[in-house]
């Protein structure tokens, strides 16, 4: 299945997917959507605004149709296919005009959306999911510092940066013991780009995974590092 063709099945299933996706899940994949149209033809933007979508589909039951797609396919995110930009449009379009209705009411006929409306509402729930991650276990870069024994963190981990606090890792990346991060964090974190949207990959990690059984980051050391790998990979294009 090509990204076209995901995008489409997307646009067919988008009022069970809105009635399946908890609030802010939703809102995350919306506003993932209407970055995706916005990517035009940049690779690079496209490759990221494609694995957001993937990221944000995850909560949907393993059986819905969508999620299936998810599981047996490869986006191919570098690639820009004449027909990529114009699906993304109509999809978002599709996002941003249902952004106002209730999820169990019927479609109405079209209605422009307001100016600045779908982007603020947006704004303000993406914040929440934001405030969701920082409300768990986090260091300090000098508290990570000592988990890994004095040593700088390096790359290959999730940093949010708190308004409040500053510069933040989220815990579960050291765990209690160990002597820094375990390899598999940042392997996974790599393929989540991690360093560009360490949101995304702090979610994935922090969220429930129906495939996995869990949150992964609960399944660090429970699970195998290539079952952990694998589900990662499954979602995003590797190079």
């Amino acid at each position: 299945m090509t990204s076209e063709e995901l995008l489409t099945l997307i646009a067919r299933h988008w009022p069970d997917i809105r009635q399946t996706l908890p609030d802010e899940q939703y809102t995350v994949l919306a506003d993932r959507i209407v970055a995706l149209a916005r990517a035009e033809n940049d690779p690079r933007e496209l490759r990221r605004a494609l694995q957001g979508v993937r990221l944000a589909l995850l909560p949907l039951p393993l059986d819905h149709p969508v999620r299936l797609a998810l599981e047996t396919t490869r986006l191919a995110p570098a690639a820009v296919g004449p027909g990529l930009a114009e699906q993304s449009l109509r999809l978002a379009e599709l996002v941003l005009n249902s952004a106002a209705e209730p999820a169990d009411q019927p479609e109405t006929p079209h209605q422009d959306p307001p100016e600045q409306g779908p982007d603020a509402d947006t704004a303000e729930i993406f914040g929440s999911v934001r405030r969701r991650l920082l409300a768990t276990p986090t260091l300090s870069p000098d508290e990570a510092r000592e988990r890994c024994s004095g040593a700088p963190p390096g790359d290959g981990l999730i940093r949010l940066d708190d308004p409040l606090r500053g510069p933040r890792y989220p815990a579960f990346q050291f765990p209690e013991g160990a002597q820094g991060p375990p390899s598999v964090v940042r392997e996974v974190n790599r393929l989540l780009l991690a360093e560009e949207d360490p949101w995304g990959a702090a979610d994935w990690w922090l969220s429930g995974n129906r495939w996995l059984g869990g949150r992964p980051s609960e399944l660090l050391g429970r699970l195998s590092d290539e079952l952990l790998i694998g589900a990662a990979a499954a979602m995003v294009e590797v190079d």
